[in-house]
């Protein structure tokens, strides 16, 4: 019998190739161990029915030794933002409650012709509106090294899950740091990739401008091993880059000496928790010690970070969430008196108050007489910002931040005050707007004994240099190898 907490992508992949389990045995284990302790995280919404059958066709291919693939008969979990043919996706909303999709996505595809096994479908935000996995219609999201406290948002689910050794890596999206700044709640490392690196094709849309699909994982060399399979052009997404894909495990173990290393002065003087100020600053130690060269830098625009990105993530909300009218799909409601009716009663019912609050945002700076007062200004601020950045990785190779300014927080600490809850978010969000690449990597633990990551940004299609320091840093401090006791 094999300690799940114990494995990673590479580990199991060896066992499988080896023989000593075969893939069906493995999916049964994560089944069983989600049966046994899914009710104390809430990271599970829903289990594929055909996950066994899946795990024995990676079975025969592992038998056969004919597309064999790191991550063949692997158990992978899904934001229930994913699209895969015939099961259930919910975006956590009553409006989706019972949508069955009806085609596999891109991402998804990549990972299923790999040979993975895909378990179930993993809890999150309201159609990935939020920080801390609260704001959905299953409960939400506990964090599992302590349960009193958030998993973060709005990928909460995916990285409890991995955290909690409910299956071996996953999939989650990041609009505004939902795939990092959970992965800090949880201990666990989180890429956002660049934005066109993968295929946005059978996600559901939030933002379409800043959604990122990113892998979830155990420790950097499965992230490499996550997104050299499901990054590369896809036809059906029109902002998907034709550019060439790296073999990403091949800058595992790669010396940074002599790698520069930027640090914003604007992230450090922000108000932050003593804890993940040290957090920096140690990191900063550990990055030297390793060769790297660390030196000042200014991204001066930092500080209009959040509010250009309230106007520009909600008007894209309001624009995609259109599409849920109670006619083409989804919930509708039964006691419409009239077609304006049908519209009003099946919206006020299906979304939850978060998205509802976001939609009437985005409606409201895309009105007449508010759009270039709103919309149109925000869209310059951030061409700001992404000047900013480019600027900066002028003298740097990567950048180092903190990916949360405190350590995780209570449930429902900061549900009454949504501008806090939106603050969590403050050091992830200028990468969205700039479209950047940026990977969250245990530090360790705060006094309460919860998780701290470091955040690294690299530029534009140069996740590379970002898994070469991230896996450099995470070789010295080896928090990963930590795991809760659920």
């Amino acid at each position: 019998m094999i300690d799940l907490s114990c494995e990673t992508i590479s580990s199991l992949h060896k066992l499988l190739i080896e023989g000593k389990i075969n893939s069906v045995e493995l999916t049964e284990l994560y089944l069983n161990r989600i049966e046994q302790k899914n009710n104390k995280i809430n990271a599970y919404v829903s289990l594929n029915q055909d996950a066994i059958k899946e795990a024995r066709e990676a079975d025969l291919r592992i038998q056969a030794k004919k597309n064999v693939t790191e991550l063949t008969g692997i158990p992978i979990g899904l934001k229930d933002i994913f699209l895969k043919s015939r099961l259930k996706t919910t975006c956590a909303s009553n409006i989706l409650k019972n949508y069955i999709a009806p085609y596999t996505g891109t991402a998804v595809q990549k990972l299923a012709d790999a040979g993975a096994v895909i378990i179930g479908k993993l809890n999150m935000d309201e159609f990935a509106m939020g920080s801390s996995t609260e704001h959905t219609i299953f409960g939400p999201t506990h964090n599992p090294w302590n349960h009193e406290y958030i998993a973060g948002g709005s990928s909460g689910g995916s990285t409890a899950a991995v955290a909690a050794s409910f299956c071996a890596a996953a999939l989650g999206t990041d609009t505004g740091g939902s795939i990092r700044q959970p992965s800090s709640c949880c201990n666990v490392v989180g890429l956002k990739p660049t934005y066109g690196r993968v295929s946005r094709y059978g996600v559901v849309a939030f933002a379409s401008s800043l959604d990122q699909v990113g892998p979830i994982t155990t420790n950097v060399a499965d992230c490499a091993i996550m997104l050299k399979t499901i990054a590369g052009h896809d036809p059906k997404d029109s902002t998907s880059h034709n550019i060439e894909v790296p073999d990403y495990t091949k800058f595992i173990n790669q010396n940074i000496k002599g790698l520069t290393i930027g640090i914003p002065k604007e992230y450090l003087s922000y108000e932050l928790d003593e804890e993940i100020l040290l957090s920096v600053n140690e990191s900063i130690k550990i990055l030297k010690t390793l060769g790297a060269k660390c030196i000042d830098i200014s991204l001066p625009h930092t500080k209009y970070a959040v509010p250009t990105y309230y106007i520009i993530a909600p008007a894209e909300a309001s624009s995609n969430l259109a599409r849920y009218d109670g006619i083409r799909f989804g919930y509708r409601s039964p006691n419409s008196k009239d077609l304006q009716d049908l519209y009003e009663q099946t919206r006020s019912d299906g979304f939850g108050p978060e998205v509802k609050l976001r939609i009437i945002m985005g409606t409201y700076v895309l009105s007449s007489g508010y759009y270039d007062a709103y919309y149109i200004k925000a869209q310059k601020v951030r061409t700001l910002i992404k000047k900013d950045f480019q600027d900066a990785f002028k003298k740097c190779d990567t950048i180092i931040a903190p990916a949360m300014p405190t350590p995780p927080f209570k449930l429902g600490e900061k549900l009454s005050d949504p501008l806090q809850m939106y603050l969590s978010d403050i050091f992830t969000i200028p990468v969205n707007l700039a479209g950047l690449p940026a990977i969250s990597v245990p530090y360790g633990f705060s006094k309460n004994k919860l998780p701290i990551g470091i955040q690294f940004i690299g530029n534009l299609f140069d996740e590379a240099t970002l898994i070469k320091v991230a896996h450099a840093y995470e070789s010295t401090t080896q928090c990963y190898m930590k795991k809760p006791e659920l």
